[in-house]
C-alpha cells in the first residue's frame, strides 16, 4: 500500500499515513495528534520495495 506523507495544518506536525489509493482518493485525511482534518500533503520521494529472489 502506498505511504503518505502529511503535516497538521493546526499542531504543525508531521506524520505518516499507510492507505489504499480509494482511501486517498476520499481525502479524509486526519492529524493523529490533535484529530483535525486541516492537513497537507508533502511532497516526498517516491521509493519501491521489491523482494529478492534467492
Amino acid at each position: 500500500m502506498p505511504t503518505y506523507e502529511y503535516q497538521c495544518l493546526t499542531c504543525k506536525k508531521p506524520f505518516t499515513v499507510v492507505m489504499s489509493v480509494r482511501e486517498y482518493e476520499r481525502g479524509k485525511v486526519k492529524c493523529p495528534e490533535c484529530g483535525k482534518g486541516r492537513v497537507k500533503q508533502q511532497i516526498t520521494q517516491f521509493m519501491v520495495q521489491t523482494s529478492k529472489k534467492s
